[in-house]
């Protein structure tokens, strides 16, 4: 079947719940795309490379490059889109600076896995473009902009800078594996054990710690506490909830084990969290 071809504004973005996307088949468009995945499991083809997308994970796709979004679980997932064309650059950078701009999508890569602070970075500084585009306040599109080249800049720094760990690199699909992650983005607030997991689902532990980090880019504990602090931090954000009722509700055993891992994982504690989120809200 012959591939859709799409032509594409300047620049989109979007955030979106779905189970089925708007584009099922193979399509290339003439735009950059990069895509978030905040939370959910997919398959995403790009070229002729296959990944095993979870929440956590951003996939870059090249301008004319094949690439097809699958939901095979039919759950529901959440995404962030961004599309935008070269020409969106033009008018500030010249096409020496474009090409440095843009040259992560060359390099042969198209997935990074994003820890903790790097997931709350990136998708701050997309819902400030989308926020911009909503209200269209003075100066709103040169606002985008900066955006637009802020996040360029951090993801040749993540690709180029000696950060080769968070690359996630193509794989064979393992049908079993998306089925632990399915489980556990469903169970992640009750307490949820690696052997428990192995004999639920006739599985050795040693194989299934193994193949989830090739699959996934995530090792089995920081798949679940990427889960646990991503929840967490919307329970800051958005609810009255203290520290200890937050700990309880994303699967802690106690408040201090909570509060050592969302340090680790965020590099504050919840309530400096809290406190930051709060007065960025106010600025």
């Amino acid at each position: 079947m012959k591939p859709d071809f799409y032509k594409c504004e300047l620049l989109e973005v979007s955030r979106k719940k779905l189970v089925y996307t708007s584009m099922p088949s193979r399509h290339y468009h003439d735009a950059y795309e990069i895509l978030y995945l905040v939370s959910g499991d997919i398959y995403y083809f790009i070229g002729d490379k296959t990944y095993q997308v979870v929440g956590g994970v951003l996939l870059f796709i090249n301008e004319n490059e094949l690439h097809k979004l699958v939901n095979s679980s039919y759950s529901t997932f959440e995404r962030i889109t961004l599309i935008f064309k070269k020409e969106y650059l033009q008018q500030f950078f010249t096409s020496v600076q474009i090409s440095d701009l843009l040259a992560f999508f060359e390099s042969g890569y198209s997935a990074l896995k994003m820890s903790g602070q790097d997931q709350h970075f990136i998708e701050n500084l997309f819902q400030k473009m989308i926020r911009e585009g909503e209200k269209k306040a003075r100066g709103y599109e040169q606002y985008q902009q900066i955006l637009l080249l802020e996040l360029l800049l951090f993801l040749n720094r993540k690709v180029f800078d000696n950060e080769q760990e968070q690359i996630v690199d193509s794989n064979r699909t393992h049908k079993k594996i998306f089925d632990i992650v399915n489980y556990v983005n469903e169970h992640y607030m009750h307490k949820i054990k690696l052997t428990d997991i192995s004999q639920h689902f006739d599985i050795s532990p040693s194989y299934l710690s193994r193949t989830f980090k090739e699959v996934t880019g995530f090792t089995f504990i920081e798949y679940i506490n990427n889960i646990r602090i991503k929840e967490a931090r919307g329970l800051l954000n958005n609810s009255t909830y203290n520290v200890a009722e937050i700990a309880d509700k994303v699967g802690f055993d106690n408040t201090s084990h909570f509060g050592r891992t969302f340090k680790i994982i965020m590099g504050v504690s919840p309530l400096s969290f809290r406190k930051r989120v709060k007065s960025e809200m106010v600025t």
